[in-house]
C-alpha cells in the first residue's frame, strides 16, 4: 500500500468507545474516515452531533461504501462475526480487547487475517499510556522481581456482560507479559461478586516462565478510580500512576537502608490517538502491528483460565463472621 495515499478508513461501533475511534480518526493525516456503524439510531444520531460524519445501520454498507481499514469497537459477542467479514473482504482490521469472546473465536480471526495477508491489531489501549511506556522504558535491560497492578473503580454506568477480569484485568494480564516479554504459566485467581452478578472483585497472582512474581487486584468497588503499577527489579524499584502519568523510581540501594529517587519524564500523548496512528502505520508499511492477534489470543487465555478456576458461591463468600456480643 502507497505510503502517502490516503486511507479510507470505517468504525464498527458508535458506543462510547467507537464514538471516540471516530474522533480522533477524523484529526489524523492521511485519512479519510469513510462512516460508523451501529444498528441503534440513537447511537447514529451522537455519532453525527459528535463529529459529523456518515454513519450506517449496517456493516455491509460500510463495506460497500469502499474501505481500506476498520476499527471495531462493536460489543465482544461480535467481534468475530464483524472481523471475519472484514477480513474476508481483504479489509485491515483493529480489534478492541479482548480480540472475541473465546479464545477458539480469537484464533480463527489471526488464522483469517493470516490467511488473507492483511493487519490485524488488538486495541490494547494502556499499552500507548505515555506512563506505561516510561515505565517499560524504566526497566529495559532489568532482572524484572516482581510486578504489582492495582485497577479498581465504581460500577461502570454501562451494562456489561462480562465482569473485572475481562473488562479490567485483561490490561493488565497483556501489560504483564509484555513488561516481562515473557508468558504467564502459573494462575492463582481469587474472585468474588460482591454487588453485581459477575465477579466485581478480583485479586488474580501470576508467575511467568521467566519466574516473575506478579499480581493484579482489580474491583468495581472502590468509590474513586486508581490505576498503578510498580515493578519491582534487582536494581530499581518502579512506581506508576497510570492515571496522573507520573512515573518515580528508586535506585542506588546502599546498605544502611538509603536509595535515591527520581521522576521520570513521561510524554504527553493522548493513548488512543498513539494506538490508531501505529495501527494505520502497520497498514501502510505492512510491518508487525505493536499488539499482534497472537498477543491478543494470549492474554485472554490467561483471562479465561483466571475465570475458570473453581470458587466458593457467592452466598458462601459473602456471609458475615459472626462476632460475639459482648453486653
Amino acid at each position: 500500500m502507497g505510503a502517502n495515499r490516503t486511507l479510507r478508513v470505517g468504525v464498527v461501533g458508535a458506543g462510547v468507545m467507537g464514538t471516540n475511534h471516530g474522533r480522533v480518526l477524523t484529526g489524523l493525516p492521511g485519512i479519510e474516515l469513510i462512516g460508523i456503524v451501529d444498528p441503534l439510531p440513537e447511537h447514529r444520531a451522537r455519532a453525527v452531533k459528535l463529529i459529523g460524519c456518515p454513519t450506517f445501520s449496517d456493516l455491509e454498507s460500510l463495506i460497500e461504501a469502499g474501505v481500506d481499514a476498520v476499527t471495531i469497537a462493536a460489543p465482544t459477542h461480535l467481534h468475530h462475526e464483524v472481523a471475519l467479514a472484514c477480513i474476508a473482504k481483504g479489509i485491515h482490521v483493529l480489534v478492541e480487547k479482548p480480540i472475541a469472546s473465546t479464545v477458539e473465536e480469537g484464533r480463527e480471526i489471526v488464522e483469517a487475517a493470516r490467511r488473507a495477508k492483511v493487519t490485524l491489531m488488538v486495541g490494547h489501549v494502556e499499552r500507548f499510556n505515555p506512563a506505561v511506556a516510561t515505565i517499560k522504558q524504566a526497566i529495559k535491560d532489568e532482572d524484572i522481581l516482581s510486578i504489582a497492578i492495582t485497577r479498581v473503580g465504581p460500577f461502570p454506568p454501562r451494562m456489561s456482560n462480562v465482569g473485572v477480569v475481562i473488562d479490567l484485568a485483561v490490561h493488565d494480564i497483556d501489560l504483564i507479559r509484555w513488561f516481562t516479554e515473557s508468558d504467564i504459566v502459573d494462575v492463582q485467581p481469587q474472585l468474588a461478586s460482591a454487588v453485581a452478578e459477575r465477579e466485581d472483585i478480583a485479586l488474580l497472582q501470576f508467575r511467568t516462565a521467566s519466574g516473575v512474581l506478579a499480581h493484579i487486584n482489580t474491583n468495581w468497588l472502590t468509590p474513586f478510580k486508581a490505576r498503578t503499577v510498580t515493578v519491582a527489579t534487582r536494581g530499581k524499584y518502579v512506581m506508576g500512576d497510570l492515571l496522573t502519568r507520573q512515573v518515580t523510581e528508586c535506585f542506588g540501594f546502599k546498605t544502611d537502608g538509603s536509595y535515591s529517587m527520581r521522576h521520570l519524564p513521561v510524554g504527553q500523548d493522548e493513548p488512543l490517538r498513539a494506538e490508531l496512528m501505529a495501527f494505520l502505520d502497520a497498514v501502510r508499511t505492512g510491518g508487525v502491528p505493536a499488539v499482534t492477534g497472537e498477543e491478543g489470543v494470549a492474554s485472554l487465555e490467561i483471562a479465561i483460565q483466571c475465570l475458570g478456576a473453581p470458587k466458593k458461591p457467592a452466598a458462601t463468600a459473602a456471609r458475615p463472621v459472626p462476632r460475639k456480643v459482648v453486653g
